[in-house]
């Protein structure tokens, strides 16, 4: 009988085993390379069974490949053996180098364990070296690192025996050969999955930036890309159609721009104070014929990649119509509808913009101030140490009277001559006029004409008042003229002319109808309120008008 020790043996197991280690590098798949390893070691290597346990990622051994039998392999591949069983395996019976052989002898023991298997019964050995069916022989494969890759097992050698030191070391390097083309494979497997993945994700990637170009050039409203910090911080990048459109500028030139350069100078605070992330503003943008558009921009920040440079995306909506609605129902509001003069509240709100609480005859001395901050705090049983209250230190600008009190505050105090003889001082002069006549032209002529008289009375006092000064109706027949910088004679000079312009006839529908004027001049100063001035006003015009005959007084 020939025996591997014989030269030409060893020379064509060397030949087979060459050309099974080529046809390893041949394969092109993970499960290829398993199904190779195992026809590789039955064609060969010279074994009738083959089979290789593969490590799954949760540490156990799934039988991956099978050649040899069909029948035992449609039974076992598939099944899974337990970590701990195959580690029990490698640590029993005879250790050959680098393989593992468990005899009969002590194999029957492994019987009952989870790792999947097939044998067949037969007789005992005849002579020592005599390959048993319940012998097992393990090749296990390791990776570069050291960790386990998988568990060759080989049965029933063709020769009948147990193999001798050369098929042992054959087997030894065929499962070192078999670990570098399954790791290969898996290497490739991996590198092909991460390819896949990555296209995927380019694909996607380039799918989303043809989303958002499309999104963000047929935008309905407005759209800008804009750099983000740097000296170039704001300067637009990017804008769509409906950006160009809105504000009359081609896509090139806008890139010359930040939206610094095209707000309007009113707005610039508002747009410095809004936020890059999630900030909104309301604000004008200039349009290229010289014009402001009411818009409202809303920012966001987004990245060219996860650690690349970021940019401000801004939404930009044209507001100009609600705008205009809104400036439409301020007007409303604030003014009568018919004469289109200021109404009452707004006088009231013009005129109470120019009082404070505190009377400009009484304001105190820069030592009184600081001492009245402080006078009584240590009675009132809330101050802390050193005499400053409990709860902070008191602001010195804080004074009795109000915000608007003491000897540092910027407020201009309207102060009043002190009397009707002009003596060079310089006031607030509030010039309340009533219309005589105006009833009996309502009763005679009706409301049609009464509206028309009003109207014309309204116009001739707005064009008899300097530009700053303001004429509101309050009500009725009753208009208040506000004229700042007057002193007594300017005011009685005022109230004459503007009684001139009213005297003269007023045309409605073909007729002629005439009304007088009787005025009340008062003075605003702080210390009172608007309506105390309106009344001190309104007194002063019903003694005007007591000190006038019904012959003076010019009527329809």
């Amino acid at each position: 009988m020939e025996t591997e020790s014989e030269p030409y043996v060893r020379l064509a197991t060397l030949r087979q085993l060459h050309q099974v280690v080529a046809e390893l590098n041949t394969a092109r798949s993970l499960a290829d390379t398993l199904q190779t390893v195992v026809d590789g070691i039955v064609v060969g290597l010279g074994y009738e069974l083959a089979c290789v346990n593969l490590v799954r990622p949760d540490g156990d051994l799934v039988v991956a490949a099978f050649a040899g039998d069909p029948s035992a392999e449609a039974l076992i591949t598939g099944r899974v053996g337990s970590r701990a069983s195959w580690e029990r395996r490698l640590s029993m019976g005879e250790s050959w180098d680098g393989l593992r052989f468990i005899p009969h002898t002590e194999g029957w023991v492994l019987i009952e364990d989870d790792v999947p298997q097939w044998h067949t019964d037969g007789p005992d050995p005849r002579f020592e070296d005599e390959w048993h069916p319940e012998d097992r022989l393990y090749a296990p494969m390791y990776a570069s690192g050291g960790e386990l890759l998988g568990v060759i097992s080989v049965d029933r050698p063709r020769n009948g025996r147990r193999p001798g030191a050369w098929g042992r070391e054959a087997l030894q390097m065929y499962a070192f050969q078999a670990a570098i083309a399954i790791s290969n494979a898996r290497l490739r497997a991996n590198m092909q999955r991460a390819l896949v993945r990555l296209e995927r994700e380019q694909q996607a990637l380039r799918a989303s930036e043809e989303s958002f170009r499309q999104a963000f050039e047929y935008a309905p409203s407005g759209m800008a890309i804009a750099e983000m910090g740097g000296d170039q911080h704001g300067r637009l990048l990017r804008t769509n159609d409906a950006l160009c459109r809105l504000l009359g500028r081609p896509a090139s030139v806008l890139r010359r721009y930040s939206f610094s350069d095209l707000v309007h100078p009113e707005d610039i605070g508002t747009l410095l104070r809004t936020s890059a992330e999630g900030g909104r503003a309301e604000l004008r943008l200039g349009r290229r014929d010289g014009t402001y558009v009411w818009v409202s921009l809303r920012n966001s920040v987004v990245a060219d990649a996860a650690d690349g440079p970021r940019f401000l995306l801004t939404h930009v909506e044209d507001i100009e119509e609600r705008k205009r609605h809104e400036l439409q129902l301020a007007h409303r509001a604030s003014h009568d509808s018919l004469t289109g003069l200021p109404n009452s509240a707004e006088l009231r709100a013009r005129l109470g913009a120019r009082l404070c609480r505190r009377p400009q005859s009484v304001r105190a001395s820069a030592v009184e101030a600081l001492d009245a901050a402080f006078e009584g705090r240590p009675e009132d049983g809330i101050a802390g140490e050193h005499g400053f209250p409990a709860d902070g230190f008191t602001d010195p600008f804080d004074l009795p009277g109000g915000a608007d009190a003491g000897p540092y505050d910027h407020h201009v105090h309207t102060v009043a001559p002190a009397t009707d003889i002009d003596d060079g001082t310089k006031g607030l002069a509030v010039l309340f006029c009533d219309l005589d006549g105006f009833k009996s032209i309502n009763d005679r002529f009706g409301h049609h004409t009464g509206d028309a008289v009003l109207i014309e009375v309204a116009r001739r006092l707005t064009t008899g008042v300097r530009d700053g000064d303001t004429v509101a109706r309050l009500g009725g027949d009753e208009f208040v003229v506000l004229a700042d910088g007057l002193g007594a004679a300017d005011a009685a000079d005022l109230a004459v002319r503007l009684r001139n312009a009213i005297i003269p006839p007023i045309r409605v529908d073909g007729r002629a109808v005439r009304v007088g004027a009787s005025f009340g001049i008062g003075w605003a100063s702080c210390g009172m309120s608007a309506d105390e001035v309106l009344r001190s006003a309104d007194q002063r015009m019903y003694i005007e008008k007591r000190s006038r005959s019904k012959a003076h007084r010019r009527a329809g």
